[in-house]
């Protein structure tokens, strides 16, 4: 059974001088051309169809990683993430599009 996974990636990095700026854009830059979608500032996410393609892009982004700051990387179901609650402010354009319902395997 292929089982639909949600990556979260959220991230802290330090932008003080010009090289930081560059290593933390080339980072965010490098989130969106694998297929991620911006949650919020610093809070990135990407659907994945199992635990093998988790795994394949937990290796890639391990690759990828920025030398300073703090990334933090966690999983969930499908049911997991659509539980998540919205208490302040709107939701993305991407949320309202991709949901649970609108998802299939192909």
């Amino acid at each position: 059974m292929n089982r639909f996974m949600r990556m979260l990636v959220m991230f802290d990095l330090p932008v003080g001088t010009k090289k930081e700026r560059r290593e933390a854009t080339r980072f965010r830059k490098y989130l969106l051309s694998e297929g991620y979608v911006m949650m919020q500032f610093s809070v990135y996410y990407r659907i994945c169809s199992g635990y093998d393609m988790v795994r394949k892009y937990e290796r890639k982004l391990e690759n990828h990683l920025p030398k300073k700051g703090s990334v933090r990387m966690v999983c969930l179901t499908e049911k997991q993430f659509s539980n998540m609650r919205l208490l302040v402010g709107d939701e993305i354009v991407n949320e309202k599009k991709v949901n649970a319902s609108s998802l299939s395997i192909f």
